[in-house]
């Protein structure tokens, strides 16, 4: 799932074959970039910042900075590939955006909310976010009063939001929930405790950095990498219970009824 940790991870995929060298071609596949050429552009790093990602380069000219910006949803990706090779990732069609150096190639698939900002002004697209988990900016305290400041919100729906914490998504929120033995709708005031489930939040993407597999289990065995998260109808690996799923908000939450009650 593109959450904070995979987005973390594609940054680094990025500056690793792309930084400290010059485009020799760009290609956008959408219409508001559609005209755009950052051909000999230097990038100078890619970066994420909770589930957004933005690659800096500096025109030509050298006096000006630019951030191409992305977020991958619950579809998008960026992947590299050896000049020549097979674009295999995904369908043609979906890729948004490709990049060349003298021996990279990287190409987005299905990317969204693309932009190309002066590098000053990235701010204006993030800076309504909380602390980012896995940024240097991370700050608990900061994310326990932003939490705190939406009392009658469900705390599935609050850790979702991306304006009290950046980084979290649908398979964390559940795991984390599931983890700390809390019912996925019970309202923010009523969690015992926001302070320690931010800091398990920190500790579980912290872990998956650097890997593509996402645990919270500590298993990268297929089948055995979570708890409750895309395991409805298999039964609880700490009860028995079969674990349940349903809608809540615009999203779909994994949780055991005996390990996380509800009221009653």
């Amino acid at each position: 799932m593109p959450e904070g940790d995979t987005v973390w991870n594609t940054a680094r995929v990025l500056h690793r074959a792309l930084a400290g060298r010059r485009l020799t071609a760009s290609d956008f596949r959408v219409p508001q970039l559609a005209t755009v050429d950052l051909t000999g552009a230097m990038v100078t790093e890619s970066v994420s910042r909770g589930k957004h990602l933005f690659l800096r380069v500096t025109l030509p000219d050298g006096d000006r900075r630019l951030s191409l910006h992305s977020h991958l949803r619950m579809d998008g990706a960026w992947r590299v590939y050896q000049p020549g090779a097979r674009w295999a990732a995904r369908p043609a069609h979906l890729i948004r955006v490709v990049v060349r150096t003298a021996d990279q190639v990287a190409v987005g698939y299905h990317l969204h909310d693309l932009a190309l900002i002066p590098t000053g002004q990235e701010e204006s697209l993030v800076g309504h976010l909380g602390p980012d988990l896995l940024g240097p900016d991370w700050d608990p305290d900061e994310a326990v009063r932003r939490l705190s400041t939406h009392p009658d919100t469900t705390i599935a729906e609050a850790l979702l939001d991306q304006s009290n914490l950046a980084g979290i998504g649908n398979l964390y929120k559940s795991e984390l929930l599931y983890l700390r033995g809390v019912w996925p709708w019970t309202p923010v005031r009523e969690v015992d405790d926001l302070g320690a489930l931010v800091a398990l939040a920190k500790k579980l993407l912290t872990a998956n950095q650097g890997r593509w597999t996402q645990s919270t289990t500590g298993s990268l065995r297929k089948g055995q990498t979570t708890y409750v998260y895309g395991r409805h109808a298999v039964p609880c690996g700490r009860c028995g219970t079969l674990i349940e799923k349903a809608e809540q908000g615009e999203r779909v939450t994994y949780w055991c009824p005996s390990c996380q009650p509800g009221p009653g």
